[in-house]
């Protein structure tokens, strides 16, 4: 009799652990979205504080500022929903963005400024913004999708903005 009550009172906590493991969990392509949304911002801040070290011009630091502030709110915001899916988020950047960090130290003055705002500024903020578009039609996850429609006007500003500032550079 004992043994029978401790099957049906283990089957039920495995039942119950199930339930809330099954809310939780989410596709692998949207815990691929939000580690991609994660690295865009990790980037991001990144190379801005990289780039108000290097840089002496005014616009380019002001522009670099406003990375870091808003990447900063944005990779926040990613972590959260993260930690709600149980998706663990990558803390560094990847190869990539590695590779254009590491261009990018190399160069001081006018060349760093052109190459900040063009592959920072212009090249990630057109794949990024391409990419949450994408996302906010694709996902399966309500949260991720909210996470995507909220980050998306912002890149998109910043893109518009990099395109500018990269024009007054030429």
């Amino acid at each position: 009799m004992h043994r029978t009550r401790l099957y049906a009172i283990l089957a039920t906590s495995f039942a119950i652990a199930n339930v809330a493991s099954a809310q939780t969990t989410i596709a692998k392509a949207d815990a691929d979205r939000l580690v991609a949304i994660a690295q865009a911002n990790i980037a991001e801040v990144a190379a801005g504080k990289m780039a108000l070290d290097k840089s002496s011009n005014a616009d380019v630091k002001e522009f670099a500022q406003m990375m870091i502030d808003d990447h900063s709110k944005g990779l926040d915001e990613t972590k959260k929903v993260a930690a709600a899916k149980n998706i663990t988020l990558p803390s560094d950047t990847d190869a990539e963005h590695k590779k254009i960090a590491d261009e990018l130290q190399k160069l001081s003055g006018a060349a760093f400024d052109k190459q900040y705002v063009s592959k920072a500024g212009v090249a990630d903020h057109t794949k990024v913004h391409a990419a949450l578009k994408k996302d906010i039609a694709n996902a399966k996850d309500a949260d991720v999708k909210a996470l995507a429609s909220k980050l998306e006007p912002t890149v998109g500003h910043h893109e518009e903005m990099a395109k500018k500032l990269n024009a007054k550079l030429q």
